[in-house]
């Protein structure tokens, strides 16, 4: 029931058919889990590496990495269908970097789920909800 209008990797403008009520809606556990399958691998750990110090040629990621064309255009989707790594194209060559905006989603993300819950009535941490 819910039109999903995108604005950026991140952040998303919902549309409720049923309502007609226009707001901000962010991630949802489907959209984290893409994050979280995108990082679970450690050729793309391995490219994140590379990216830590700017932009990179996938000639240079190949060169770097051992592995395939095919391979490497696998990761890449992966990892920029996720959000994670942004891509342009000049020419006939693809460069990649890591999203600047990525980092600060991540931190959100891992935090709502190692933070202590806190109880809805008081505010204190709920020591059962483990």
């Amino acid at each position: 029931r819910f039109l999903y209008l995108h604005i950026d990797k991140f952040r998303y403008l919902w549309y409720n058919m049923g309502t007609k009520k226009k707001g901000d809606g962010f991630m949802n556990m489907r959209d984290e889990v893409k994050i979280f399958k995108a990082l679970a691998d450690e050729n793309r750990l391995a490219v994140l590496k590379l990216l830590q110090n700017g932009e990179k040629c996938a000639c240079r990621l190949l060169e770097a990495l051992d592995i395939s064309q095919s391979t490497l255009s696998h990761h890449m989707k992966l990892l920029c269908d996720s959000g994670i790594v942004n891509y342009r194209k000049k020419e006939k060559w693809m460069y990649y970097s890591i999203a600047p905006e990525c980092r600060e989603l991540l931190h959100e993300i891992i935090d709502q789920y190692l933070s202590a819950a806190k109880c809805s009535c008081c505010g204190q941490e709920d020591k059962n909800d483990t």
